[in-house]
């Protein structure tokens, strides 16, 4: 009998009760309320161990920052002028990607520029629509437009016959084309629009399509008041005068005591 005890101990180990717990025995009663007493009895926390979160959120967070204020230091010691040979970061870039130039053709002149003439004129162009605000729509641009007109002789006109001299090569007469004037020559360096004033509607269709071409009238109306005043300046009277001089002084150096130079009349 001891044997068969030791043999049923050995299978089944002993189960060791832990201390407040509830472990039924054979042959106890049975309360259903004990139970569920016991069941409402409070038990000890489950303890979880967390690791703290947010590490890589923090770093990321300092990285930023330690990043602005480095670009802010560098910007504002710039501004006050404290290292005047750093150069910012943001600086803006400039990138050519224009094709070399290409020869078409080459002319060969004979022509002399006796006289240059410089102007400026102010462009006023308004376009608007009757019975409407020029605030609902309305374009008006004020250029300031520098140009300049050379007038010029052109030698290679000169017809058979021209040239007169005589026997003894001292004296000499010139009969020469009436000086012609250049077309203008708009100088972008010294132009520039003073001031532009757009209606809503005129805004709203240059932010729905641009025109390349807007500023080309204003250009064309520009060249065409500086040639109108480049006609009324007597460049033509001096560039006549001044190719007389030029003449005489060339053919005085050859050994001509006379030379008269001739042009046609106005």
């Amino acid at each position: 009998m001891a044997d068969k005890e030791e043999s049923t101990t050995s299978e089944y180990p002993e189960v060791t009760s832990s201390a407040g717990a509830w472990n039924p025995q054979i042959g106890d009663p049975v309360d259903p309320r004990a139970q569920q007493r016991k069941a409402l009895e409070p038990r000890e926390p489950i303890v979880v161990p967390v690791k703290p979160g947010g590490g890589a959120m923090r770093g990321l967070f300092w990285l930023v920052a330690t990043i602005g204020l480095v670009v802010a230091l560098v910007l504002g010691a710039r501004t006050i002028g404290l290292f005047p040979g750093l150069k910012s970061p943001f600086a803006e870039q400039q990138t050519d990607r224009s094709g070399p130039a290409l020869l078409k053709s080459v002319q060969d002149l004979s022509q002399f520029v006796a006289a240059e003439g410089n102007f400026q004129v102010i462009v006023d162009v308004q376009k608007d629509r009757k019975y409407i605000p020029d605030f609902l729509l309305n374009e008006r641009i004020l250029f300031v437009a520098a140009g300049s007109v050379e007038v010029y002789v052109d030698f290679a006109s000169i017809g058979q016959g021209a040239v007169k001299e005589s026997e003894d090569r001292r004296t000499a007469e010139i009969s020469l084309p009436s000086p012609q004037l250049r077309p203008v020559r708009i100088d972008n360096d010294h132009s520039y629009v003073y001031s532009q004033e757009r209606g809503i509607f005129n805004r709203i269709g240059d932010a729905l399509s641009s025109d390349p071409n807007r500023m080309q009238e204003v250009y064309k109306l520009a060249e065409q008041k500086i040639g109108d005043a480049a006609k009324d300046a007597g460049l033509q009277k001096r560039a006549e005068d001044n190719t007389r001089k030029m003449l005489q002084q060339f053919l005085a150096a050859l050994g001509y005591t006379s030379v008269t130079v001739n042009f046609p009349a106005p």
